[in-house]
């Protein structure tokens, strides 16, 4: 199993930020279709946004879009969330790992294994 470090989760009131961080531990992260997910408390886990391998496709769930941005940097081995007016629904653990294809529509993905994640709280 390729192993993540998920970062950069905290406490933040509506309307906050946070950026977080997904970097790859012991391989690197360059030939892989990378995605975030969260799991809010009492739900499944849900993709939130993808990011191809080469071409930089993205894909974001529509209640993220024009909120979320994901990108990779493969020189730092991280790809990063950056999560712009937070809203108090986006509270979750956020995790990182690889995906199986991302297309615009959609990200196809198997995982049944999960890192620590951070956690994201937002709320007044």
């Amino acid at each position: 199993q390729l192993q993540f470090v998920e970062s950069g989760g905290g406490l933040v009131q509506p309307g906050g930020s946070l950026r977080l961080s997904c970097a790859a531990s012991g391989f690197t992260l360059d030939y892989w279709p990378i995605g975030w997910f969260r799991q809010a408390p009492g739900k499944e886990h849900e993709g939130v946004s993808c990011i191809s391998s080469r071409d930089g496709t993205t894909y974001y769930k529509d209640s993220v879009k024009d909120r979320f941005t994901i990108s990779r940097d493969n020189a730092m081995n991280t790809v990063y969330l950056v999560m712009n007016n937070l809203k108090p629904e986006d509270t979750a653990v956020y995790y990182c790992g690889e995906v199986l294809t991302v297309k615009p529509g959609s990200c196809v993905y198997d995982r049944d294994y999960w890192g620590k994640g951070t956690l994201v709280t937002v709320s007044s």
